[in-house]
């Protein structure tokens, strides 16, 4: 019982972070709309790096990329509340019962994954060379979320015994 409880309150917590992400992310929106600007027109990389061929300086394109981040962030923030929800129901049940209840809770961890992954790491980071940026260089912290909701995800997706603690 322990280890569903630990599991269940750590999709809890992955889900408080995303709401709290979506919630600055909708009331703060200048902030980091300003960040994914300067990333993509790459303004702040190197002088005269070879790269700036792929600077978009479109803030239509601006606007998209960043609205569809928000989205995967909402999608992600209400399958992490689900997820956890239908694990919640599913403590006290079998071994088999909890397992299947923690599929949607897998879901929303692995698209978490995939947006530091390859939205913020790949695109941001090597495609739009982030990582030359003093100023607007988010690599460390989705490298941080990527590690933190990726260990969540290893320890939700472990099988569960009916003789567990």
């Amino acid at each position: 019982m322990t280890l569903r409880a630990m599991k269940t309150l750590l999709v809890c917590g992955v889900a408080i972070f995303y709401s709290l992400v979506v919630f600055n992310n909708i009331t703060d929106y200048g902030s980091n709309y300003e960040f994914v600007r300067h990333v993509m027109m790459m303004d702040s990389t190197f002088p005269e790096n070879r790269g700036m061929w792929r600077a978009m300086n479109s803030p239509l394109l601006h606007t998209v990329f960043y609205l569809t981040i928000i989205a995967l962030e909402a999608i992600t923030m209400l399958l992490c509340w689900w997820g956890a929800f239908r694990m919640a129901r599913a403590i006290r049940e079998t071994a088999g019962a909890f397992h299947q209840a923690k599929r949607v809770a897998i879901v929303a961890l692995t698209l978490s994954l995939l947006m530091w992954f390859v939205v913020f790491l790949a695109v941001g980071g090597e495609w739009f060379l982030m990582w030359q940026s003093k100023m607007w260089n988010g690599q460390d912290a989705a490298f941080r979320m990527f590690t933190v909701v990726g260990i969540v995800l290893l320890l939700v997706a472990q099988l569960d015994s009916e003789q567990q603690p």
